[in-house]
């Protein structure tokens, strides 16, 4: 997707000027608040809208070329997880997930067995005769996931997943998508407005607000070093910038720690060899899906402190 504007009015762009490469195999966040411009984003990826200028390329096509029969594979390649589901109420678990395969032609023969592969997938293989109506939120989001492997796509998109499920239910279903991922290789696009969603699933993430990507990179950069105001607005709102509004009268210092370092005593080490005092005013330990992060904010006084810092940069990424 490149110099991608999209418009609803001749004031109003919904997308204006948006720059985004995903690569293959990648799961990819794209997260901002609402009326940031996620769903026209969702819906020019998925063919439902025409970019109004730039060129947005999808596995390889290039969507302005496409129409008609074209269209319809592409979509069979690229399939969507809702937010509200969109199941069949009328139809069975097993109905539910061939329909796609049915529109598509498939042979019927080979349907049945298909259907039954998927579900045991998603987990669901002794809920095939049951009826949405019967079904827990996270249990229905799980025939959504199976509907949507059913032709075999290189790439899903994912539209607010689990913003309508508890946090366990959440959990779950985010280790599942991780799962699909790792076993079939497939490219997976999130959006979402939630922080805590890009933090556990994705390995890189774009920030998206008032149709522009304000910031884009590793997650574990993008929740540690936030460069866009809005940015740190969402990791704010999320609990996750590590500030808990305690005032230090001195200087105070973020400090990132991953893989072993987390096991040592760094700052017991660093204090000892330079003198300074360490206040810790604030600490979480991050689960993100390259690792763990362990993010501080501390409050330093006395010693050596240039020295200091220069100890804490060799043991991990450190900003004022």
């Amino acid at each position: 997707m490149h110099r991608v504007y999209k418009h609803f009015g001749p004031d109003q762009p919904a997308l204006a000027g948006v720059d985004l490469a995903v690569t293959h195999g990648e799961i990819f966040g794209i997260i901002g608040r609402s009326g940031a411009g996620k769903s026209t984003l969702v819906r020019l990826l998925n063919g439902l809208e025409r970019a109004d200028s730039g060129t947005v390329i999808v596995d390889g096509v290039d969507m302005a070329d496409v129409s008609g029969s074209a269209l319809r594979t592409l979509r069979r390649r690229v399939q969507m997880i809702f937010q509200n589901f969109g199941l069949l109420s009328s139809r069975t678990v097993a109905q539910n997930v061939a329909l796609p395969l049915r529109i598509a032609g498939a042979d019927l023969a080979g349907i049945d067995g298909r259907v039954a592969d998927l579900l045991h997938r998603v987990g669901l293989i002794d809920y095939a005769g049951k009826y949405p109506s019967q079904l827990s939120g996270g249990q229905k989001q799980r025939v959504g996931i199976a509907r949507a492997l059913a032709t075999a796509p290189d790439i899903l998109l994912c539209d607010e997943a689990t913003s309508a499920l508890d946090p366990e239910t959440t959990a779950s279903i985010l280790a599942l998508i991780a799962d699909l991922n790792r076993e079939l290789g497939l490219t997976i696009i999130v959006i979402t407005h939630e922080m805590d969603v890009v933090r556990q699933l994705c390995d890189r993430v774009a920030v998206l607000h008032n149709g522009r990507v304000v910031e884009s990179g590793l997650v574990s950069d993008i929740f540690f070093t936030p460069a866009a105001q809005e940015t740190r607005a969402l990791l704010t709102d999320a609990g996750a910038d590590g500030a808990m509004g305690i005032a230090f009268p001195g200087r105070v210092v973020h400090l990132a720690l991953e893989g072993e370092a987390l096991a040592e005593p760094v700052l017991t080490r660093i204090a000892r060899a330079t003198g300074v005092d360490f206040t810790i005013l604030a600490s979480r330990i991050g689960h993100f899906r390259a690792g763990s992060v362990g993010q501080f904010t501390l409050g330093l006084s006395g010693g050596d402190q240039d020295a200091a810092l220069a100890a804490l940069a060799d043991q991990g990424r450190v900003r004022e």
